[in-house]
């Protein structure tokens, strides 16, 4: 259970430490996360409509 503790705040200080040293960097991987989901979630919905016709 510590080690699990000790992970989040590694994890939480590392993603900090990116926000502050590098925003553009930080801003387009969140940019790249959000277009991944939405292009499948696109891709889910065109499945679907496909399927259900």
């Amino acid at each position: 259970m510590q080690v699990k503790k000790v992970a989040t705040y590694v994890a939480v200080a590392f993603v900090a430490f990116y926000l502050f040293t590098r925003p553009a960097d930080a801003a387009n991987a969140v940019n790249g996360v959000f277009d991944g989901i939405v292009r499948g979630a696109d891709q889910l919905a065109l499945f679907f409509t496909r399927v259900l016709r």
